[in-house]
């Protein structure tokens, strides 16, 4: 009885042939298409470990040492930390950074929106309202404090001016340990307020305007589509303006060292500002790095909590989880 083998015929072979040569073809594409991602990513991951993650290691490194810039560093434990838990003018700093932070973020976030709003519509000349709002933030800091440190002058500046003219006497601003800190917040929410403005524009034009059009025919009032479909489309967008703009407030230092100079007695020291003083004033660099770690885990913390909480109201339940 003949046995039937299976024999391969010419055809077979060419078709397995050529299946293992599409097959190696693919995968050399995909190894030079891998290879040209890592090769476009370098230069990031680079210049990210050259001038971020090595200063970050480098510093924390420093927080146990002595160091005054010049000399040999000396070896000093735990120190810095003991010396900074101790340290009275370090807690000022710290209540600073926290009463500018939760002073301007808020304030600023809310009349940004407002700002949004208003300039969402076609009107004449809304193009240039834009433009003006968003000017401060695109000019250089400085110069904005310097003009504001003028605004403010007791005897010279406009706003006492004004204030005399109807019979107030105004403040001394810069000068008092009471007013100098909520008019540093009142010059950064001008300067920086455009850019929040900017991002709540770009969200509200997002937002499909059938929604907001099947809520008119339904009798929704303006306050009503302003609250269940605008505030909450526009979810994401606050809570990046929001993480930002925190982050971006507890690293505030351009407006303090050029209005103040952390004064008067210390009421406007921030974190960043007493970081600079130990460092580059009194050449204290460990403790400086202490200082400065301190600060990064504190906007580590905040943006995590932010992170945690925001979750839920943004994407629900589901993004929570």
């Amino acid at each position: 009885m003949a046995t039937s083998n299976s024999v391969e015929t010419p055809v077979a072979r060419s078709r397995s042939r050529g299946g293992l040569a599409r097959g190696s073809a693919w995968r050399g594409v995909r190894r030079n298409e891998t290879l040209a991602g890592y090769l476009f990513l370098l230069p990031n991951f680079a210049g990210f470990l050259v001038f971020s993650l090595i200063p970050i290691v480098a510093a924390f490194g420093l927080t146990f040492t002595d160091w005054n810039l010049i000399g040999e560093r000396r070896f000093v434990g735990l120190e810095n930390y003991r010396t900074l838990l101790a340290d009275d003018l370090f807690w000022q700093t710290a209540r600073n950074t926290l009463y500018y932070t939760f002073g301007a973020v808020p304030a600023g976030v809310f009349i940004a929106f407002w700002l949004a709003l208003l300039l969402n519509r076609n009107m004449r000349g809304v193009v240039f309202f834009r433009t003006i709002f968003f000017l401060p933030h695109v000019t250089l800091t400085v110069a904005i404090a310097l003009v504001w440190a003028w605004i403010y002058h007791p005897e010279l500046g406009l706003i006492n001016y004004g204030l005399e003219r109807i019979g107030i006497n105004g403040p001394r601003w810069l000068q008092s340990t009471t007013w100098a800190m909520p008019a540093i917040i009142v010059m950064s929410n001008w300067k920086g307020i455009g850019y929040a403005m900017l991002i709540f524009l770009a969200g509200l034009q997002a937002i499909p305007q059938d929604l907001l059009e099947a809520a008119t025919i339904d009798g929704a009032t303006w306050f009503q589509r302003l609250r269940h479909i605008v505030v909450p489309l526009l979810a994401p967008t606050t809570f990046f303006i929001l993480v930002t703009s925190f982050i971006g407030a507890m690293q505030a230092f351009d407006q303090f060292y050029v209005m103040t100079q952390g004064g008067p007695a210390y009421s406007t020291t921030t974190l960043v500002m007493y970081i600079f003083q130990n460092g580059f004033q009194w050449f204290q660099m460990g403790y400086a790095a202490t200082v400065a770690m301190v600060l990064f885990a504190s906007i580590f913390a905040i943006t995590a909590l932010q992170w945690k909480f925001g979750q839920s109201w943004v994407y629900g339940n589901e993004g929570a989880e």
